[in-house]
């Protein structure tokens, strides 16, 4: 167990926005929240996931919906607390602690305020080891975890709890009330005894996120490109370098999806990146040759500062350099892939690792 203060929440917000792959929310407003919470409540307990008994109830905080409409919709911190006090009641237990849902965005940070405010501890796991825009998109449903009950709130007091067949449904129904609610909600889902997290959650994840902020804040205070370090710990690729020259994006569904043009610069020039994205990047390639397709990692970070820049964030002009990253090796089996592989997202193309698509770059080229 270690506390976590003010100077680590800064830096897990900053590794949050870079493994959100683009999405997840804008973790600035997540920091805001934790910050403030840890002002008036005191640090955070972290756990490692070996610290949790194995009858513990541990229950992921969640914000769901489109990451633009939360730009102009912040949620206050009641409507946490609402779907985690009321879960507890349909429970019929204490909860012992939270976790985020995924490793990206706001959601990375959401947890670390409602713990705060709880006096609650937060495990450091999460269920994606990156971020994904369905409910049923975490490494929880592939070992079997049922998501329901699970709870809605928003800003207004409203509160919805469902009871569903299984993460499809859950999704289905909540994205359709998400809508009706504004476009964004709180959810207290997927109740897991501390055993259920053991064999089923990606380990380490506030921990890395923490990590990757230290590298890019020594970065800028040091003036030195952090980039290269990253990749080394993430075990990524440099996909593309250059500068955005479009950006298409709407809030459709519950989602904000869209498409961005990085023209190519130095040994990229004369090549164009095109990346597609619904709440997270899902798919990059260039000149009609794939780069990295889900469930593997593709974040834009700014080519000087290697500060990492959202899907709601990308704007014209902006330098910027593209990378890949290979994701948790749950996401690779047969069910991950059917889940959140590229077909799922209706794209014509078979998943191939990160480090498949490199190798054969690299083949081409000599």
């Amino acid at each position: 167990m270690r506390l976590i203060g003010k100077e680590e929440i800064e830096n897990i917000a900053i590794g949050a926005a870079l493994l959100g792959t683009g999405g997840g929310g804008d973790p600035y407003i997540g920091k805001l929240m934790a910050l403030q919470a840890v002002e008036e409540y005191g640090p955070i307990q972290l756990l490692d996931i070996d610290e949790i008994h194995d009858e513990d109830i541990i229950v992921p905080s969640a914000m769901m919906g489109a990451p633009t409409v939360m730009v102009e919709k912040i949620p206050s911190g009641k409507e946490a607390l609402a779907s985690f006090k009321a879960l507890e009641k349909i429970l019929g237990k204490k909860i012992k602690a939270t976790m985020p849902i995924e490793a990206g965005g706001v959601n990375s940070l959401l947890p670390l305020a409602l713990a705060a405010e709880c006096g609650l501890p937060v495990v450091d796991v999460d269920g994606m080891g990156r971020a994904f825009p369905e409910l049923q998109m975490v490494t929880f449903y592939i070992n079997g975890v049922q998501s329901t009950p699970m709870v809605l709130s928003d800003e207004k007091g409203n509160s919805i709890v469902l009871e569903t067949i299984d993460g499809l449904w859950a999704e289905k129904i909540a994205r359709s009330a998400t809508v009706t609610m504004g476009g964004s909600v709180m959810l207290a889902i997927y109740p897991m005894n501390g055993l259920q997290v053991k064999t089923s959650a990606v380990r380490g994840s506030l921990s890395l996120e923490q990590k990757i902020g230290e590298i890019i804040t020594k970065g800028r205070a040091t003036n030195i490109n952090p980039i290269a370090e990253l990749l080394e710990l993430l075990r990524g690729y440099q996909l593309f370098s250059g500068k955005v020259v479009d950006i298409e994006r709407k809030t459709q569904g519950g989602f904000a999806r869209g498409e961005a043009s990085i023209q190519g610069l130095d040994e990229y020039s004369g090549k164009q990146c095109k990346l597609k994205f619904q709440n997270e990047h899902l798919i990059a390639e260039s000149q009609g040759e794939l780069l990295c397709v889900t469930p593997d990692l593709i974040t834009v970070l700014d080519a000087e500062t290697g500060i990492p820049i959202t899907t709601e964030g990308i704007r014209y002009g902006a330098r910027c350099v593209v990378i890949g990253i290979p994701c948790d090796p749950m996401w690779r089996t047969e069910k991950g892939i059917e889940l959140v592989g590229p077909r799922y997202f209706k794209y014509d193309t078979d998943y191939i690792p990160v480090e498949e698509l490199q190798k054969q770059r690299r083949a081409q080229c000599e």
